[in-house]
């Protein structure tokens, strides 16, 4: 089992920058980590994955450049860096652990999920 817990969400301004943490606990060796969001009335999608030595990262084509997923194993954290927030950005941030060692984009290859924390962005 792997326990996920998000923080770091809140309200900002477009343009500015936020940065999400994820704290895991549990048998958390060998886990690709991801983040996804859910906006309301929307499905929830992809937004960023980091194999399990940080290695490799995968962002969807919507943050890519502007968003940075990175994690410190050692600390058993994952972090999503923020930048350049558009108002298109608001939503739910989940934070998704997978069982395996590479970055994955679908949410069904992803076993443990957090609450997930809010995002929202004022234009």
């Amino acid at each position: 089992q792997v326990q996920l817990v998000e923080s770091g969400g809140g309200l900002v301004q477009a343009g500015g920058s936020l940065s999400l943490s994820c704290a895991l606990s549990g048998h958390t060796f060998n886990t690709a980590m991801g983040w996804f969001r859910q906006a309301p009335g929307k499905e929830r999608e992809f937004v960023a994955s980091i194999s399990w030595d940080g290695g490799s990262t995968l962002y969807a084509d919507s943050v890519k450049g502007r968003f940075s997923i990175s994690r410190h194993n050692a600390r058993n954290m994952v972090y999503l860096q923020m930048n350049s927030l558009k108002p298109e950005d608001a939503a739910v941030y989940y934070c998704a652990a997978a069982r395996g060692i590479w970055c994955v984009s679908e949410q069904n290859k992803y076993n443990y999920w957090g609450q997930g924390t809010q995002v929202t962005v004022s234009s």
